[in-house]
Protein backbone atom coordinates (compact mmCIF):
# COMPACT_ATOMS: atom_id res chain seq x y z
CA UNK A 1 0.00 0.00 0.00
CA UNK A 2 1.50 3.10 -0.85
CA UNK A 3 1.05 5.12 2.03
CA UNK A 4 2.75 8.52 0.81
CA UNK A 5 1.33 12.04 0.22
CA UNK A 6 -0.96 12.40 -2.82
CA UNK A 7 -0.04 15.07 -5.32
CA UNK A 8 -2.48 17.38 -3.92
CA UNK A 9 -0.98 17.68 -1.31
CA UNK A 10 2.58 17.88 -2.57
CA UNK A 11 1.87 20.21 -5.24
CA UNK A 12 -0.16 23.67 -5.66
CA UNK A 13 -1.10 22.69 -8.78
CA UNK A 14 -0.59 21.03 -11.57
CA UNK A 15 0.27 22.35 -15.30
CA UNK A 16 0.36 20.66 -18.80
CA UNK A 17 1.65 22.51 -21.74
CA UNK A 18 0.89 23.40 -24.36
CA UNK A 19 -0.91 25.72 -23.16
CA UNK A 20 -2.23 28.75 -25.06
CA UNK A 21 -3.01 30.53 -21.65
CA UNK A 22 0.45 29.78 -20.17
CA UNK A 23 1.72 30.72 -24.27
CA UNK A 24 -0.02 34.20 -23.42
CA UNK A 25 1.57 34.52 -20.08
CA UNK A 26 4.73 34.21 -21.59
CA UNK A 27 4.46 36.75 -24.24
CA UNK A 28 3.44 39.26 -21.92
CA UNK A 29 6.88 38.93 -20.46
CA UNK A 30 8.83 41.15 -22.14
CA UNK A 31 12.15 42.44 -21.66
CA UNK A 32 14.00 39.38 -20.42
CA UNK A 33 13.94 37.76 -24.23
CA UNK A 34 17.05 36.68 -23.54
CA UNK A 35 16.53 34.40 -20.51
CA UNK A 36 13.23 33.14 -22.18
CA UNK A 37 15.55 32.01 -25.16
CA UNK A 38 18.32 30.35 -23.40
CA UNK A 39 16.25 28.59 -20.51
CA UNK A 40 14.25 27.19 -23.19
CA UNK A 41 17.25 25.61 -24.76
CA UNK A 42 18.50 24.58 -21.44
CA UNK A 43 15.21 22.29 -20.12
CA UNK A 44 15.07 21.80 -23.82
CA UNK A 45 18.10 19.56 -23.63
CA UNK A 46 17.19 17.90 -20.24
CA UNK A 47 14.26 17.02 -20.71
CA UNK A 48 15.03 15.36 -24.23
CA UNK A 49 18.47 14.84 -24.52
CA UNK A 50 17.63 12.89 -28.28
CA UNK A 51 17.11 16.50 -29.63
CA UNK A 52 21.07 17.51 -29.18
CA UNK A 53 21.93 13.90 -30.50
CA UNK A 54 20.20 14.62 -33.51
CA UNK A 55 21.70 18.18 -33.88
CA UNK A 56 25.28 17.01 -33.54
CA UNK A 57 24.72 13.74 -35.60
CA UNK A 58 23.75 16.23 -38.26
CA UNK A 59 26.53 19.35 -37.76
CA UNK A 60 29.04 17.78 -35.81
CA UNK A 61 28.98 14.22 -36.04
CA UNK A 62 32.46 13.40 -34.29
CA UNK A 63 31.65 15.56 -31.33
CA UNK A 64 30.63 12.96 -28.92
CA UNK A 65 32.67 13.99 -25.93
CA UNK A 66 31.15 17.15 -26.01
CA UNK A 67 27.58 16.31 -26.34
CA UNK A 68 27.93 13.58 -23.46
CA UNK A 69 29.45 16.89 -21.12
CA UNK A 70 26.47 18.51 -22.04
CA UNK A 71 23.95 16.25 -21.54
CA UNK A 72 25.17 14.67 -18.24
CA UNK A 73 25.12 17.45 -16.10
CA UNK A 74 22.07 17.58 -13.51
CA UNK A 75 18.90 18.35 -14.54
CA UNK A 76 18.09 21.77 -12.30
CA UNK A 77 18.69 25.21 -13.12
CA UNK A 78 18.19 27.84 -10.65
CA UNK A 79 16.39 31.42 -11.41
CA UNK A 80 18.02 33.85 -8.61
CA UNK A 81 17.15 37.51 -8.43
CA UNK A 82 15.32 40.53 -7.23
CA UNK A 83 11.89 40.57 -6.08
CA UNK A 84 9.55 41.63 -9.01
CA UNK A 85 12.02 40.73 -12.02
CA UNK A 86 9.74 37.91 -12.82
CA UNK A 87 11.54 34.64 -12.40
CA UNK A 88 8.39 32.45 -10.86
CA UNK A 89 5.91 33.87 -13.95
CA UNK A 90 8.84 32.56 -16.34
CA UNK A 91 9.49 29.50 -14.60
CA UNK A 92 5.47 28.71 -14.34
CA UNK A 93 5.29 29.58 -18.13
CA UNK A 94 8.11 28.84 -20.07
CA UNK A 95 7.03 24.67 -20.11
CA UNK A 96 4.74 25.87 -23.12
CA UNK A 97 8.06 27.32 -24.63
CA UNK A 98 9.75 24.10 -24.36
CA UNK A 99 6.93 21.51 -24.86
CA UNK A 100 6.47 23.55 -28.08
CA UNK A 101 10.29 23.34 -29.12
CA UNK A 102 10.67 19.66 -28.18
CA UNK A 103 7.44 18.78 -29.61
CA UNK A 104 5.92 16.82 -26.51
CA UNK A 105 3.95 17.36 -23.21
CA UNK A 106 5.16 18.54 -20.21
CA UNK A 107 3.42 18.29 -17.20
CA UNK A 108 4.84 20.98 -14.72
CA UNK A 109 4.63 20.55 -10.77
CA UNK A 110 4.67 23.69 -8.30
CA UNK A 111 5.98 22.51 -5.51
CA UNK A 112 4.13 24.09 -2.24
CA UNK A 113 5.27 25.60 0.89
CA UNK A 114 3.96 23.18 2.91
CA UNK A 115 6.10 20.70 1.75
CA UNK A 116 8.37 22.35 4.73
CA UNK A 117 5.73 19.94 7.27
CA UNK A 118 4.82 21.05 10.33
CA UNK A 119 8.01 20.91 11.94
CA UNK A 120 7.59 17.29 13.14
CA UNK A 121 10.88 15.17 13.05
CA UNK A 122 11.52 13.66 9.94
CA UNK A 123 8.30 14.89 8.23
CA UNK A 124 10.56 17.47 5.81
CA UNK A 125 12.33 14.88 4.55
CA UNK A 126 9.68 12.97 3.79
CA UNK A 127 7.54 14.93 2.00
CA UNK A 128 10.58 16.24 -0.37
CA UNK A 129 11.24 12.62 -0.64
CA UNK A 130 7.80 11.87 -1.96
CA UNK A 131 7.78 14.88 -4.10
CA UNK A 132 10.54 13.88 -5.83
CA UNK A 133 9.09 10.25 -5.43
CA UNK A 134 6.11 11.29 -7.79
CA UNK A 135 8.34 13.20 -10.04
CA UNK A 136 10.64 10.20 -10.61
CA UNK A 137 7.59 8.04 -11.60
CA UNK A 138 5.36 10.14 -13.62
CA UNK A 139 9.14 10.54 -16.07
CA UNK A 140 9.78 6.98 -15.95
CA UNK A 141 6.37 6.32 -17.51
CA UNK A 142 7.60 8.91 -20.36
CA UNK A 143 11.59 7.77 -21.24
CA UNK A 144 11.46 6.56 -24.53
CA UNK A 145 13.92 4.13 -26.11
CA UNK A 146 16.90 5.84 -27.44
CA UNK A 147 16.78 8.28 -24.67
CA UNK A 148 13.64 10.05 -26.14
CA UNK A 149 10.66 11.35 -24.72
CA UNK A 150 6.92 10.54 -25.21
CA UNK A 151 6.71 13.62 -22.62
CA UNK A 152 8.35 15.70 -19.53
CA UNK A 153 8.06 16.68 -16.13
CA UNK A 154 9.46 20.09 -14.79
CA UNK A 155 9.41 20.46 -10.99
CA UNK A 156 9.14 23.86 -9.75
CA UNK A 157 10.65 25.06 -6.64
CA UNK A 158 9.63 28.46 -5.41
CA UNK A 159 11.55 30.58 -2.69
CA UNK A 160 13.69 27.74 -2.82
CA UNK A 161 15.56 28.76 -0.37
CA UNK A 162 13.31 28.32 1.95
CA UNK A 163 14.09 24.15 1.31
CA UNK A 164 17.55 24.59 0.50
CA UNK A 165 19.47 26.76 2.99
CA UNK A 166 22.53 26.43 3.22
CA UNK A 167 23.64 23.59 5.98
CA UNK A 168 26.85 25.88 6.93
CA UNK A 169 24.23 28.81 9.17
CA UNK A 170 25.09 27.13 12.60
CA UNK A 171 21.61 28.16 13.70
CA UNK A 172 20.13 25.41 11.65
CA UNK A 173 18.07 22.46 12.65
CA UNK A 174 18.87 18.83 12.27
CA UNK A 175 15.68 18.69 10.11
CA UNK A 176 16.55 21.64 7.92
CA UNK A 177 19.54 19.37 7.37
CA UNK A 178 17.99 16.48 6.39
CA UNK A 179 15.74 18.46 4.50
CA UNK A 180 18.47 19.53 2.19
CA UNK A 181 20.05 16.34 2.13
CA UNK A 182 16.54 15.01 1.02
CA UNK A 183 16.75 17.64 -1.82
CA UNK A 184 19.96 16.68 -2.73
CA UNK A 185 19.45 12.83 -3.46
CA UNK A 186 16.80 13.54 -5.07
CA UNK A 187 17.83 15.85 -8.01
CA UNK A 188 20.58 13.12 -8.10
CA UNK A 189 18.35 10.10 -8.38
CA UNK A 190 16.85 11.98 -11.73
CA UNK A 191 20.42 12.52 -12.93
CA UNK A 192 21.52 8.92 -12.87
CA UNK A 193 18.11 7.67 -14.29
CA UNK A 194 18.67 10.10 -17.45
CA UNK A 195 14.32 10.39 -16.98
CA UNK A 196 12.71 13.28 -18.87
CA UNK A 197 12.19 15.64 -15.62
CA UNK A 198 14.04 18.93 -15.03
CA UNK A 199 14.02 21.04 -11.21
CA UNK A 200 13.96 24.78 -11.82
CA UNK A 201 14.36 26.97 -8.68
CA UNK A 202 13.45 30.13 -8.00
CA UNK A 203 15.65 32.52 -5.25
CA UNK A 204 15.87 35.39 -4.32
CA UNK A 205 18.70 34.82 -1.94
CA UNK A 206 21.05 32.70 -4.06
CA UNK A 207 23.93 33.14 -1.07
CA UNK A 208 21.61 31.24 1.04
CA UNK A 209 21.44 28.18 -1.31
CA UNK A 210 23.81 25.04 0.17
CA UNK A 211 26.68 24.96 -1.84
CA UNK A 212 25.96 21.54 -2.67
CA UNK A 213 22.37 22.48 -4.67
CA UNK A 214 24.50 25.49 -6.21
CA UNK A 215 27.14 22.84 -7.76
CA UNK A 216 24.33 21.05 -9.18
CA UNK A 217 22.98 23.69 -11.58
CA UNK A 218 23.71 22.21 -15.12
CA UNK A 219 22.48 26.64 -15.30
CA UNK A 220 22.05 29.58 -13.12
CA UNK A 221 19.83 32.70 -14.63
CA UNK A 222 20.92 36.07 -12.55
CA UNK A 223 17.74 38.72 -12.87
CA UNK A 224 18.52 41.92 -12.55
CA UNK A 225 16.00 45.22 -12.62
CA UNK A 226 15.33 46.40 -15.67
CA UNK A 227 17.64 48.69 -17.44
CA UNK A 228 16.56 51.94 -19.84
CA UNK A 229 15.84 49.92 -22.75
CA UNK A 230 14.31 46.76 -20.87
CA UNK A 231 12.02 49.43 -19.02
CA UNK A 232 11.50 51.46 -22.75
CA UNK A 233 10.28 47.72 -23.86
CA UNK A 234 7.80 46.96 -21.20
CA UNK A 235 6.07 50.77 -21.33
CA UNK A 236 6.27 52.18 -24.69
CA UNK A 237 3.58 49.68 -26.13
CA UNK A 238 1.08 50.43 -23.50
CA UNK A 239 1.63 54.24 -23.36
CA UNK A 240 1.43 54.49 -27.28
CA UNK A 241 -1.74 52.58 -26.76
CA UNK A 242 -2.80 55.47 -24.78
CA UNK A 243 -2.24 58.59 -26.90
CA UNK A 244 1.84 59.00 -25.29
CA UNK A 245 3.84 60.84 -27.80
CA UNK A 246 7.87 59.44 -28.11
CA UNK A 247 8.98 61.94 -25.86
CA UNK A 248 6.37 61.09 -23.34
CA UNK A 249 6.87 57.81 -22.79
CA UNK A 250 10.62 58.38 -22.58
CA UNK A 251 9.74 61.19 -20.02
CA UNK A 252 7.75 57.92 -17.37
CA UNK A 253 10.94 55.25 -18.47
CA UNK A 254 12.99 57.88 -17.05
CA UNK A 255 11.50 58.31 -14.06
CA UNK A 256 11.52 54.31 -13.64
CA UNK A 257 14.94 54.15 -13.07
CA UNK A 258 17.07 55.31 -10.32
CA UNK A 259 16.81 58.55 -8.94
CA UNK A 260 17.94 60.98 -6.45
CA UNK A 261 18.60 58.78 -2.99
CA UNK A 262 18.02 55.28 -4.89
CA UNK A 263 20.75 53.38 -6.83
CA UNK A 264 17.82 51.37 -8.28
CA UNK A 265 14.55 51.49 -10.28
CA UNK A 266 11.31 49.92 -10.82
CA UNK A 267 11.16 46.20 -11.39
CA UNK A 268 9.33 44.32 -13.73
CA UNK A 269 6.52 43.87 -11.59
CA UNK A 270 6.34 47.48 -10.25
CA UNK A 271 6.31 48.62 -13.90
CA UNK A 272 3.04 46.27 -15.03
CA UNK A 273 1.51 45.48 -11.85
CA UNK A 274 1.68 48.89 -10.05
CA UNK A 275 2.37 51.50 -12.31
CA UNK A 276 0.11 50.83 -15.58
CA UNK A 277 -2.96 49.92 -13.23
CA UNK A 278 -2.67 53.16 -11.50
CA UNK A 279 -1.77 55.15 -14.22
CA UNK A 280 -5.35 54.24 -15.87
CA UNK A 281 -7.69 54.18 -12.29
CA UNK A 282 -6.37 57.73 -11.99
CA UNK A 283 -7.82 58.71 -15.07
CA UNK A 284 -11.68 55.92 -14.82
CA UNK A 285 -14.01 56.70 -15.10
CA UNK A 286 -14.53 59.83 -16.39
CA UNK A 287 -11.53 61.38 -18.23
CA UNK A 288 -8.44 59.95 -20.04
CA UNK A 289 -4.93 59.65 -19.35
CA UNK A 290 -2.87 62.43 -18.87
CA UNK A 291 0.69 61.86 -19.81
CA UNK A 292 1.64 64.91 -17.79
CA UNK A 293 -0.22 63.44 -14.61
CA UNK A 294 1.08 59.94 -15.45
CA UNK A 295 4.70 61.30 -15.04
CA UNK A 296 3.48 62.57 -11.78
CA UNK A 297 2.03 59.45 -10.72
CA UNK A 298 5.69 57.68 -11.75
CA UNK A 299 7.81 60.09 -9.87
CA UNK A 300 5.45 60.05 -6.95
CA UNK A 301 5.61 56.38 -6.72
CA UNK A 302 8.17 54.52 -4.95
CA UNK A 303 10.43 51.03 -6.35
CA UNK A 304 9.58 48.09 -4.56
CA UNK A 305 12.82 47.64 -2.21
CA UNK A 306 15.81 45.62 -2.86
CA UNK A 307 15.28 42.05 -1.05
CA UNK A 308 18.28 42.35 2.03
CA UNK A 309 19.93 38.66 0.75
CA UNK A 310 21.29 37.15 3.78
CA UNK A 311 22.16 33.61 4.78
CA UNK A 312 20.77 33.30 8.35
Amino acid sequence: MDTRPSVNELFEHRLTCPDFELKERLARLVGIDGYKARLTKMLGLLVNPAGLRTWAKRYHPRANNVVNAVLERPPLVILAGDVGSGKTELAESIGDAVARQEDIEITLFPMSLSTRGQGRVGEMTQLLAAAFGHAFDEASRLKAAGGGARGAVILLVDEADALTQSREATQMHHEDRAGVNAFIRGVDRLARARLPAAVIMCTNRLGALDPAVRRRAADVLLFGRPDDSDRHVVLRQPLKELGFSDPEVHAVVAATGAREGLDYGFTFSDLTQRLLPAIVLDAYPDRSVGATRALEIATAMEPTPRFEAGVG
